[in-house]
């Protein structure tokens, strides 16, 4: 019912996952990240429990031990579809013989590519060109770029319906998460959804508490400094927000 992108970022160490298909909220049971660990994937008849339990063997077992370990002791796993990178870019991946054609799974330095119930090959194999391809682009937009192409080759075959993209960093809490849970164009909606966090969110996160400083930054008048500075710019390109909260007065520069 889903292809999926699973993959390390050579430059930074995050590891992210962007996911689509036409299904409900598949943001909410398809990805599961950790930093330092590793970005794992679990959807076709999809089984919740792949994801906790592959980040928790990942460490010790290793990329395709630990998929073996997971899928063997599951009576459903014909059925299943597991997918996985660790924070070493070390990849591995299950198709269930009883997935939905097409259905089945490629890798790449550092990336794993997965999905069920799609057009067919080429969806998986656009979706990993594309990453592989445009390196010069940040993670995010990577991740984006990539599904997209997947988006092209064809897709979920059903047609679409919700999609999300999951980023950490090196805290236990995401970088970025956003989801389209029920949209005509669910990647579309994620790319605005980006372009909106790219306006304050991410600003923001670069300064939120850590392990490493539990107290984050306390002065935010720089943050404050170059929001305004970016919505100044935006507005004397013309451009618009690309929030809904926005004013819709307040999106196009007079």
């Amino acid at each position: 019912m889903t292809w999926s992108i699973a993959a390390r970022d050579e430059t930074t160490g995050a590891l992210g996952v962007a996911v689509a298909s036409r299904f409900f909220a598949v943001g909410g049971l398809v990805p599961f990240v950790r930093p330092g660990v590793g970005a794992v994937a679990t959807q076709a008849f999809i089984s919740p429990l792949y994801g906790p339990e592959a980040l928790r063997l990942l460490p010790d077992l290793g990329a395709e031990a630990t998929i073996a370990a997971v899928t063997n002791p599951d009576e459903g796993r014909a059925n299943r579809q597991l997918h996985l990178v660790d924070a070493q870019g070390r990849t591995g991946a299950f198709t269930g013989s009883a997935c939905i054609d097409w259905a089945g799974h490629v890798a790449g330095k550092g990336v794993s590519v997965a999905g069920n119930m799609l057009a067919g090959p080429e969806v998986i194999a656009a979706t990993l060109d594309c990453y592989e391809t445009l390196t010069e682009l940040p993670f995010a937009e990577r991740l984006l770029a990539a599904m997209e192409a997947g988006e092209a080759a064809g897709g979920d075959k059903r047609g679409r319906q919700s999609a999300a993209l999951v980023i950490h960093r090196d805290q236990d809490y995401p970088w970025l998460s956003i989801r389209a849970d029920d949209h005509a164009d669910p990647l579309a909606e994620l790319r605005r959804l980006y372009a909106v966090a790219q306006e304050r969110f991410l600003h923001v996160a670069e300064v939120l508490p850590t392990r490493q400083n539990p107290h984050g930054a306390t002065d935010r008048s720089h943050i404050d400094r170059r929001i305004a500075e970016l919505d100044a710019a935006r507005k004397a390109e013309g451009r618009s927000s690309a929030s809904f909260a926005t004013p819709p007065d307040l999106r196009i520069c007079p």
